[in-house]
């Protein structure tokens, strides 16, 4: 059975021995870094299946960090920060990270995200449906295989929790979801502060479909309830 390893990138030596402790505890290999181009070298020359990112690093931050990953590789990511404010974790969830801790953090809080984000990666990489290959509705073409999205022929780049919700919709189109539904079967997590999380996602989601320039809204706000595919 292959090993899982964890990327952790703090350039505060005690805060990622602390959190190598308890994710080894969980049976994890972890490798550690300084800062965020430690991060990026790191992904490319191991195999890392989901990566702890402090936001302020020196030579490379978090956010800057991320977004170069995001251009190749679709592993979770997990910012772990002192910044605390709301506008702080929807910037940090805008720049492409899967979820956000604030420090100071419980061990075993960070160690259950990271369960539950591995947990997820590996549900949403499978097929949902034998032989079902593609998903297509409303000029939307989806590879849930190669976890790709096409909308009128164009390719998108997504983050993996932004396909997850893509996903989730369009294989239901009409179905409507509430943010609580959204937050559950994406994050694989407890309802806790989730519901500007997912918002975030589907308004950043809807601007990568493009629909400004198309009439058709692909997701549609359904008033008081939550949200639906209109493929």
């Amino acid at each position: 059975m292959k090993s899982i390893t964890i990327l952790i990138a703090d350039d505060e030596p005690e805060i990622a021995d602390l959190i190598e402790l308890h994710l080894e505890k969980e049976g994890y290999r972890c490798v550690k870094v300084a800062n965020g181009q430690e991060a990026i070298s790191a992904i490319q020359t191991h195999s890392i299946d989901l990566a702890i990112l402090d936001i302020m690093m020196p030579i490379l931050n978090g956010y800057e960090a991320t977004r170069q990953i995001r251009a190749e590789y679709h592993l979770p990511i997990i910012f772990l920060s002192a910044k605390t404010t709301d506008l702080d974790k929807i910037t940090g969830l805008v720049s492409g990270a899967d979820d956000y801790v604030t420090k100071p953090f419980n061990p075993m809080e960070l160690v259950a995200r990271v369960n539950a984000q591995l947990r997820r990666s590996t549900q949403f990489n499978q097929p949902k449906q034998a032989g079902k290959l593609t998903l297509e509705a409303g000029g939307v073409v989806i590879y849930p295989e190669a976890r790709t999205v096409f909308v009128y022929g164009k390719p998108i780049e997504l983050t993996p929790k932004e396909f997850d919700i893509l996903y989730l919709l369009a294989s239901y189109p009409k179905k409507v979801y509430s943010a609580e539904n959204i937050f559950q079967q994406v994050w694989g997590d407890a309802y806790y502060e989730g519901s500007n999380t997912v918002m975030v996602h589907i308004r950043t989601l809807r601007k990568k479909l493009g629909e400004d320039d198309h009439k058709n809204k692909l997701i549609k706000t359904v008033w008081g309830v939550g949200y639906t595919f209109n493929g």
